[in-house]
């Protein structure tokens, strides 16, 4: 887990000819969102720069403007490169203007990419020997022209440290909420999720795509039960229990689950009871035995192992580094 950064992080958001403008608002949205719980201060600033400052063309039929051009790039503490399907997929090692390259190559902090904007990454070097993914569709072109990255086209997003990757649009808004997350904790980023209206918590794990249709009228959904589930997280909650709320069967029910969020139902509830669990270390003075017990972890033994191998540290690390600031 990286450490906070503090205060009016600076984010550059690269963006070339045939910029995707959700992905460039995104970006702003949620980290524009973002707000010191004591001060209410913004956390970032966010700029949006180009190879060339001016006018940018985009994928829509209206243009945008770039106040910035290359050095807010290298002087950046984080740098997100949005899609541009005019020139993504058709990059390749070596293929990226230079200048570009040096720039991205040269920053200081972290870079992301949302979408195709990894071929941008990978052009750069970024992503040689690294785990890396992009959008679903344009997996297997990504592995074919960058062989040294190693693909996973199964997930929302990959942290690899310094260089982050997304898969589409909507998984850049889970990047970027883990990003903040990282950064200041899990309760900055339910606020920012709560005023953008989105979810607050996707696992960078989970799947891109899901074979369960948007707009379905089959009424037989999995929602109800995990909205349930998660104003019940302290409770000793079974997989059959959660299937009798739906009104199918245990079978039935973990093949919906799966379809609809593309994880099993035990492990969305282990990344939900340990979302809850970030909360109360930053937010409370509880000790560890009732953050596990409000939790439905039961034990602070099994809390600890579940949040150690969900966040990378103890709970107690992860209270001193969102607490001690």
């Amino acid at each position: 887990m990286a450490e906070p950064r503090g205060p009016r992080t600076t984010v550059a958001v690269l963006i070339r000819d045939g910029v995707l403008p959700m992905e460039l608002g995104l970006v702003h949205q949620l980290f524009g969102a973002a707000r010191d719980p004591a001060t209410g201060e913004p956390l970032y600033t966010v700029r949006t720069c180009a190879p060339r400052p001016g006018r940018i063309r985009t994928d829509a039929d209206f243009p945008v403007y770039a106040a910035h051009g290359l050095e807010a790039v290298r002087t950046a503490d984080t740098v997100l490169v949005p899609a541009s399907h005019e020139t993504d997929e058709t990059l390749r090692a070596g293929t990226l203007d230079a200048g570009l390259a040096e720039a991205v190559g040269a920053v200081r902090g972290r870079v992301a990419s949302i979408c195709t904007g990894a071929f941008v990454l990978a052009a750069a070097g970024l992503l040689d020997g690294r785990r890396a993914t992009t959008h679903w569709m344009a997996s297997a072109h990504f592995a074919r022209a960058f062989p040294a990255v190693t693909v996973d086209a199964d997930v929302l997003y990959v942290d690899e440290g310094p260089v982050l990757t997304s898969a589409g649009e909507a998984a850049g808004i889970d990047l970027c909420l883990h990003m903040i997350r990282t950064d200041h904790g899990a309760a900055v980023a339910a606020d920012v999720a709560r005023r953008t209206v989105v979810p607050p918590y996707r696992e960078g794990g989970q799947a891109q795509y899901v074979r369960r249709p948007v707009g379905t009228t089959d009424l037989t959904t999995t929602s109800a039960s995990r909205a349930w589930a998660l104003d019940h997280l302290a409770e000793p909650l079974t997989l059959a229990g959660l299937a009798a709320r739906d009104g199918m069967s245990v079978r039935t029910y973990n093949r919906r689950f799966r379809e609809e969020t593309g994880v099993t139902p035990m492990a969305w509830l282990t990344v939900q009871r340990v979302d809850r669990a970030r909360e109360l270390l930053e937010r409370t003075d509880h000790t560890v035995d009732r953050v596990a017990a409000e939790t439905g972890f039961r034990t602070d033994v099994s809390l600890r192992r579940h949040f150690r191998r969900t966040v990378g540290v103890s709970p107690g690390a992860y209270r001193a580094t969102f607490r001690g600031r």
